[in-house]
């Protein structure tokens, strides 16, 4: 079981229609994800661990309206051939999604409205691309099976970030706490209740970015980069025992450890320093970087939510533009 409380606000209601504006003909909704321990690594075949964070959500709402298949842009309508670049994915996945379905994509409009703060290593894009393609589905009538939704959320991913894990697409799905090796996703068990703290540093860098970097790294320092991702998959192991064991404080070690780990592959960011360092004042067992990184979020532990919430906090104080206290228990 996972929670996660907002103590910055983020998007408006997303139940709440405009005034004059039509009613979807389908919605369909996504929730955003932190990894825990194992980014960068994944791609390389390695395990992570990821959490959801439930209530941080996108939907997605498609409405009938005349004319050629477009987006909601802004106060724009426009054509999804025809959107930004870094709006490109939304494309692509209702275009995936209608295909799949064999529907027509004329007289129909995609509107995303979101809490998930986009390029922060939350899963903003793969939470994008599900909610559409739940909302095509339900337009549709139809069934869809679970791999076949995570090829089409994949073939988003795809153009958002060049060379995906798979880990977004399947964490952005799952409702509890998942290991996640080669493609495949597996429940973890908890041996306790645990708690986290995540902030975000506002910075942003394009996930592509930051993958394309630790791959010129592996490859100009073969040796060196093939130590540091197998350090990171040896701390990924260990913490999935960890938490399956309870263990608070060897979980955080596991996590400070990953940090060094990362700095060294060149993913690091001064604004990551001082969350970090703000996080482990306040109390935190230990913190790291989450996501692609080069700014993006961090993450926690922490020995019980109130402890989270003052580590937040202590986070906002060092600049951090907004966080939430996450926990998850077993069942």
């Amino acid at each position: 079981m996972v929670a996660s409380t907002p103590l910055v606000g983020a998007g408006r209601d997303g139940d709440v229609e405009d005034a004059g504006r039509l009613a979807p003909v389908a919605t369909g909704t996504a929730h955003a994800k932190a990894i825990l321990i194992g980014e960068h690594a994944v791609v390389y075949g390695h395990p992570a661990i990821a959490l959801p964070l439930i209530p941080l959500r996108t939907i997605a709402r498609l409405r009938t309206v005349p004319g050629p298949l477009s987006a909601r842009h802004g106060d724009q309508r426009v054509r999804v051939e025809d959107l930004p670049e870094a709006f490109a994915p939304v494309g692509v996945a209702v275009t995936a999604a209608l295909a799949h379905f064999g529907l027509p994509g004329d007289d129909l409009e995609i509107e995303l409205d979101s809490d998930i703060p986009p390029g922060a290593g939350l899963g903003a894009s793969a939470a994008s691309a599900h909610a559409i393609v739940e909302a095509v589905r339900v337009h549709a009538g139809q069934d869809l099976d679970e791999e076949a939704r995570f090829e089409l959320v994949q073939t988003a991913e795809r153009v958002a970030h060049g060379n995906p894990s798979g880990l977004d697409a399947r964490a952005t799905r799952a409702r509890t706490p998942v290991a996640f090796t080669g493609g495949v996703t597996s429940d973890l068990h908890l041996g306790g209740s645990f708690s986290f703290a995540v902030a975000d540093t506002g910075v942003r860098s394009p996930t592509r970015d930051a993958v394309a970097g630790v791959r010129r790294f592996v490859e100009a320092e073969p040796d060196r980069g093939s130590e540091l991702l197998e350090r990171l998959a040896e701390l990924t192991r260990a913490a999935g025992r960890d938490l399956g064991a309870g263990r608070t404080a060897d979980l955080g070690a596991r996590l400070d450890a990953a940090q060094e780990a990362l700095d060294a592959l060149g993913v690091g960011h001064p604004a990551i320093d001082r969350l970090l360092a703000a996080a482990r004042a306040a109390g935190a067992t230990g913190a790291k970087l989450t996501g692609a990184g080069r700014g993006g979020c961090v993450i926690a532990v922490a020995d019980s939510p109130e402890r989270a919430a003052e580590i937040v906090t202590a986070m906002q104080d060092a600049g951090a533009v907004g966080g939430w206290v996450v926990t998850a228990a077993g069942r």
